[in-house]
């Protein structure tokens, strides 16, 4: 299937200062595959260690972090050859051997011709708690679930793309684009699920790959996080459905487990947001820059990293997205902004979400070069957006969203296009 990180990892490779890269990204988002079809695609050889698979991979590590002695030996042990021109080193797992993540420093001042590139799913997590990180001496990748262009591509859609990123009238797909939209909300973006829809058409098959995955993220929970913080992050996790259908002003602790307070809960939550499998948006009251200065530590709304599994773990029937049962109404809303917010992320790190008292709410705020831009969203048409109404009369925005299946501005079936919406003729 094809991902879009692709060219961002061929501009890597003919950097004149490449350095040594890391990719990270949630567990089972696609790295591996990426990389590794990256690397047959534009070397001769790649020399893959999974440090996950073999502890003979982590002892080449133990001794000194001379770069030339470990290619030396992740040769000897592979049997094959390494240059630097045509091989590419994949270094996988890579937080499971922190003198792994520090070598890389070493690659970049002492092997720079070397071609290396680290992945790690709970890379974030290993560097919170104070591996010792080579900053400034590596580059950044991350590689999030597929996107709603992504999964368009998967599904053959590419005329459909290349006919919307040339400006042509799309008018004629409107229908069948809101169509495959609501089959996104049901697969998400995660690979394997992405996958198993293309290939089979079959819930079941996408249902049965969404658990996995959501075991194989609770499992991790147990293995890697302390003891102490289990019960903790798993009740964090299991809250954030909970609390986005009641569309909450804010994440409330007192409502993961009555006894449990925002100083109990504090180091848990950090584990999920480090790991990437929680997106944190902050509040803000003043759209000033920068904006973090004005966000507030105390009030922010958390969502999952796929929309897919946020409906796997809210027990939502894949076939109520597609009725307009009552049911479904208040959480749909959830879903929607969930949706939404991986979208933005795609090209912009941070969203914050914006209110004025209880007069008001955007949704979410994001910096756009010198703009910052609010975003209104609703899960089927826009009526009056109230609230945006209220903050262009207050704030004047340069730019502005209200997105919907049904708009004057950008649908929600083309936010992946938001950056080039807000920037025409960039």
């Amino acid at each position: 299937m094809q991902r879009l990180s692709k060219e961002k990892l061929t501009e890597w490779k003919n950097s004149a200062d490449r350095k040594p890269l890391i990719v990270q990204g949630v567990r089972q988002c696609g790295k591996t595959y990426l990389i590794n079809e990256f690397g047959s695609e534009n070397y001769k050889n790649v020399v893959y260690i999974n440090f996950e698979e073999k502890d003979e991979y982590r002892n080449i590590f133990d001794n000194d972090l001379n770069p030339r002695r470990i290619i030396e030996d992740i040769s000897l042990v592979r049997g094959v050859e390494i240059s630097p021109d045509s091989t590419l080193i994949f270094l996988d797992e890579i937080q499971l051997c922190g003198r792994a993540v520090t070598s890389l420093k070493y690659f970049f001042e002492g092997a720079p011709e070397y071609h290396v590139i680290a992945a790690g799913s709970l890379l974030g997590v290993a560097i919170a708690e104070k591996t010792s990180f080579p900053v400034g001496k590596v580059d950044f990748l991350t590689l999030r679930p597929m996107n709603f262009e992504e999964f368009l591509l998967a599904n053959d859609k590419e005329n459909w793309v290349e006919h919307i990123v040339q400006g042509k009238d799309y008018s004629l797909l409107e229908h069948q684009l809101r169509e495959l939209l609501k089959k996104y909300y049901v697969v998400g973006g995660m690979p394997a699920c992405v996958k198993a829809w293309v290939e089979t058409k079959s819930l079941e098959k996408v249902e049965y790959m969404q658990e996995s995955i959501l075991t194989s993220y609770e499992k991790d929970f147990a293995k890697h996080a302390p003891k102490t913080d289990y019960p903790k992050l798993t009740a964090i996790w299991h809250s954030i459905p909970n609390q986005l259908a009641k569309e909450n002003t804010k994440f409330i602790f007192s409502q993961v487990k009555d006894s449990w307070r925002a100083k109990d809960l504090t180091d848990a939550l950090e584990w999920l947001l480090s790991a990437g499998l929680v997106h944190k948006v902050k509040l803000i009251e003043t759209p000033a820059f920068p904006l973090d200065a004005y966000s507030n530590d105390s009030y922010f709304k958390l969502y999952l990293c796929d929309v897919g599994l946020l409906r796997k773990l809210s027990n939502v029937p894949a076939g109520i997205i597609f009725d307009k049962s009552p049911l479904y109404r208040e959480f749909k809303g959830a879903m929607v902004e969930n949706f939404v917010l991986t979208e933005i992320l795609k090209n912009y790190n941070k969203a914050y979400y914006w209110r004025s008292g209880n007069m008001a709410e955007i949704d979410f705020i994001i910096q756009d070069g010198m703009d910052i831009v609010p975003i209104e969203v609703k899960a089927d048409r826009i009526a009056h957006a109230q609230s945006l109404t209220s903050y262009r009369n207050k704030y004047k925005p340069a730019k502005s969203l209200a997105t919907a299946m049904e708009t004057n501005d950008l649908p929600l079936y083309l936010l992946w296009m938001l950056k080039d919406w807000l920037n025409p003729g960039n």
